[in-house]
Parts: C-alpha cells; sequence; structure tokens
C-alpha cells in the first residue's frame, strides 16, 4: 500500500462517522514518524481535529511523541495544548520549541489559558505568560487570583457586552467596527452604567429584530448570572438545570468581569462524573498515561481499607469457627450471602451518591427514596431466599440449612438497601465526598451482617 492509499483509508475510515481516532490513524502516523517523512506526517495530520491529536499524542509512546513533535516542527494548534491529559501536556509543553510554545497559546482564550497552566510550578507558568500580549497576560492573572475550581477560574474574560439602552442597530454596528472579538460567542450581555448585567441577547435574536429594536425588549427570560466565587460543580449544575447557554460573571460588587459558555460546563460536568466514578471503584482521579508508581500509589490505600474491612469480616467468622467446623456446608453457602448483599448495596449506592451529585436526592425525598431501597432489597431478598433455600435443600438435603440461608439473605438484602442510600446521604451532612468513602463502608455492612445473620441463624437453628 502507498503513502496515497494509507491517506485515503485513513481519511474513509473518518468519514464513517465512528468518532473516534482508528487504529489505522495511529499506525499511518507512527509509521511516518518512523520514516522521517514530514510531508506525510503533515498531509496525515493537518485533517485531523485538535481533539483527535491529543488523542494520537496519548496513546503513542514518550519516544514516539518526541519524535513526531521534533518532526511536525511546525504551527502547533494551542486546542491540542487544552485537549491533552495533564500528564502528557506537561511533556509536550517542554518538548516544544518557545516560538511555537508562544504561537500556541497566542491562540487560546484566557480561560482556556488558565486551564493550561493553573497547575504548572511558577516556571512554567512565566513561560506561557511571557507568550502572551500584556492585556491577555493581566486578564490571565487576574483569573489565576480567583480560588481553584471556581467561577472565576471557569470564565473566560473576552466578554461582549453592550447598554441596556441600546438599539439592535448600534449594537451591530459595534460589533461590526471590534476587532478583537471572541472567536465564538452566543450572547451580548446588557449592562447598566455600574457595568452590571441586566440580561441576555441572543445572536439569533439580534440578527432578527429590525435596527430600531431596543436591545433590552429582545432579552432572553432565562437570565442567570454567576458569582464569581460559585464553585464549579454548582455552576455546572446551573447550566445543565436551566439550559444555559452562556453566563455572565460578576465580582463581590456585581460587576460583569466575565463569562461562562456551555462547553466549559459541560466539561466540569463531565469531570465531575468521571471523578465520582473512579472514586467508587477506588482508583483516585488517575489516567491511561500515568506511570505504573503513580498509579501504585494512588490505589495502594484503598487496598488497604478493602483489608481492614476484609480483618473485620473475617473476626464475624471467627466467632462461629466451632459451627463452621461441625457444618462444612456453612463456609460453602456463606459467600453467597455475603456477595448477594455486597451487590445489591453497591447497586443502592451507586443511585445514591448519582442522586446527590445530581441534587436530586434531597431532604425533601430522602426518607421516600430510603424506604423505595429497602422495600427493592425485601422483594430481591424474598426472591433469592426462595431460590437458595431450594439449593441449600437440593445440595445439602437440609430443610433447615435452606431456612438459615433463605433468611439470612433476605436480613442481608434489606440492610443493603438502606446502607447503600442511608451511608451516601449520612456522610455528605458531614461534608464528606459519598463517591470517596461510602463503598468501603457499605461493603463492611454488607459483610458484616451476612455472615452474622448466617452464621447466627446456624448456630442458633443447627446445632
Amino acid at each position: 500500500m502507498n503513502d496515497t492509499d494509507l491517506i485515503n483509508e485513513t481519511r474513509n475510515e473518518a468519514e464513517e462517522g465512528s468518532y473516534k481516532l482508528e487504529r489505522s490513524d495511529v499506525t499511518a502516523v507512527v509509521n511516518a514518524v518512523e520514516r522521517g517523512d514530514q510531508g506525510l506526517l503533515s498531509m496525515l495530520m493537518d485533517p485531523m481535529h485538535p481533539a483527535d491529536i491529543a488523542d494520537l499524542l496519548e496513546q503513542i509512546s514518550t519516544v514516539e511523541r518526541r519524535k513526531l513533535i521534533h518532526l511536525y516542527d511546525r504551527e502547533f494548534d494551542g486546542e491540542i495544548l487544552s485537549e491533552l491529559d495533564e500528564s502528557i501536556r506537561d511533556e509536550v509543553i517542554a518538548i516544544l520549541r518557545p516560538e511555537v510554545l508562544a504561537d500556541a497559546v497566542r491562540e487560546l482564550e484566557s480561560d482556556d489559558v488558565v486551564d493550561l497552566i493553573e497547575d504548572m510550578n511558577v516556571t512554567q507558568q512565566d513561560v506561557i505568560l511571557d507568550a502572551l500580549e500584556d492585556s491577555d497576560r493581566v486578564a490571565v492573572e487576574q483569573s489565576l487570583a480567583y480560588p481553584e475550581n471556581s467561577a472565576g477560574r471557569l470564565m473566560q474574560r473576552e466578554v461582549v457586552m453592550a447598554p441596556e439602552h441600546w438599539t439592535v442597530g448600534q449594537a451591530i454596528d459595534y460589533l461590526r467596527e471590534q476587532d478583537t472579538l471572541p472567536e465564538q460567542f452566543y450572547h451580548v450581555t446588557l449592562v447598566d452604567p455600574r457595568l452590571k448585567p441586566v440580561g441576555n441577547v441572543t445572536l439569533g435574536k439580534l440578527m432578527g429584530s429590525k435596527r430600531d429594536v431596543l436591545l433590552w425588549e429582545i432579552t432572553e427570560a432565562v437570565f442567570q448570572v454567576i458569582p464569581a466565587m460559585q464553585n464549579e460543580g454548582d455552576v455546572a449544575y446551573a447550566f445543565n438545570q436551566y439550559h444555559l447557554i452562556s453566563a455572565p460573571v460578576v465580582d463581590e460588587d456585581e460587576r460583569l468581569v466575565g463569562v461562562i459558555t456551555i462547553d466549559d460546563a459541560m466539561i466540569v460536568l463531565d469531570e465531575e462524573h468521571e471523578e465520582d466514578i473512579l472514586r467508587l471503584a477506588g482508583v483516585g482521579e488517575g489516567s491511561l498515561s500515568d506511570r505504573v508508581i503513580n498509579t501504585t500509589k494512588q490505589r495502594l490505600p484503598w487496598l488497604a481499607v478493602n483489608l481492614v474491612t476484609a480483618i473485620a469480616a473475617s473476626l464475624v467468622i471467627a466467632q462461629f469457627e466451632a459451627a463452621i467446623t461441625q457444618i462444612v456446608a456453612l463456609a460453602v453457602l456463606m459467600p453467597i450471602v455475603a456477595s448477594m448483599g455486597g451487590n445489591a448495596g453497591t447497586q443502592s449506592l451507586t443511585v445514591a451518591v448519582r442522586a446527590i451529585a445530581t441534587k436530586d436526592l434531597t431532604g425533601s425525598n430522602m426518607w421516600r427514596v430510603i424506604r423505595r431501597e429497602v422495600l427493592v432489597g425485601l422483594i430481591n431478598g424474598v426472591v433469592f431466599a426462595v431460590i437458595m433455600g431450594i439449593v441449600g435443600l437440593v445440595w445439602f438435603g437440609s430443610p433447615a440449612l435452606g431456612y438459615v440461608i433463605a433468611a439470612a439473605m433476605v436480613i442481608n438484602m434489606v440492610v443493603a438497601g438502606l446502607a447503600g442510600t442511608a451511608i451516601p446521604v449520612i456522610l455528605e451532612k458531614f461534608g464528606i465526598d459519598p463517591a470517596l468513602a461510602s463503598g468501603a463502608f457499605v461493603t463492611t455492612v454488607t459483610d458484616v451482617v451476612g455472615f452474622f445473620a448466617f452464621l447466627g441463624l446456624a448456630a442458633l437453628v443447627l446445632l
């Protein structure tokens, strides 16, 4: 297959609508890098979206990544840096020539520059800031002055605003005269003489109205103002809840200082979801690009917590050592009770943590949700109790053993539904992230209750 065929195959696969970087794309680029063919590399990468190039850089090895950047040796889209995983981004920035890096950064909006450098050390930050024009540097430094994870860090300083008394014609003429409008914006924000935002006008309404129409007559019905100190998670929730496209950001004096757009809000929402999933699994906030030692350090504490919970469950088992010695079937069946309870608890836990994150689980419906999960646990417990009762009877020929495991199954499934919902709610009340700590507590409760119920009932009934 020649180079032209390879390029056409890559483009055809991209046109199929899979919306992901195909393996053939990566292979073609790596082959071009290994051959040192700069022309072919440019032909392959130039049509790619910055997000796809970022994925490509993340998927290849460190050595291949370094060779690719040196061989490409041309204008580097700043959006690529914004899309890169943080662990890879620092490496790429260190490889880029200073003049290439400067050109890449100058293309970005202020919020993207802030996102790019906020986790860098001072030396790295200075390299990026020195590449900016004075006005852009001041805007970025002002945003960095706000607390991490606040709306002030998330916003972009480039705002399109107009006095509230202007007409559509005045606003259109003003916009046409500007040389430095943001690359993407969705609203013109109306402000009063004190720079307090009073409304938003969509570009569609602006362009579809007659020139003599007053701007305040065509403002959007839904208008939300975001305080600069607001937590970014709450900002993302507001965008999702009220279907916002953009929202003005104000300082403590309610003056307009920036704007947050939907793309940035949805990135935060996606990060919040990803963080919850990773924390529920006890793997921290790592990525596929992390080194082995870093991944090990992230997971070791959670495995240590699980070890402690396993020891606690084992201590319960040890209290019934005599019963297990006399009835070997108990050792065979007791993991089933604990496992079913653990799975049921995880189901309720996942629903509860997600509902808390989206603010759907509140004080007004908490008891109704807990009652529902308990009833679900009861019904599922009864269903599986019948099944396990039959298994106990057929397998070991003991009706009494069937009754014991059936009763233990019901008890543990009910407790699992209760614990899986109540524990996240309680942790959230105490200001502890439910996604971070709930899993260990729920696992401990279902294991301890499951073993205690099964072995305790067996000791009372069978011995």
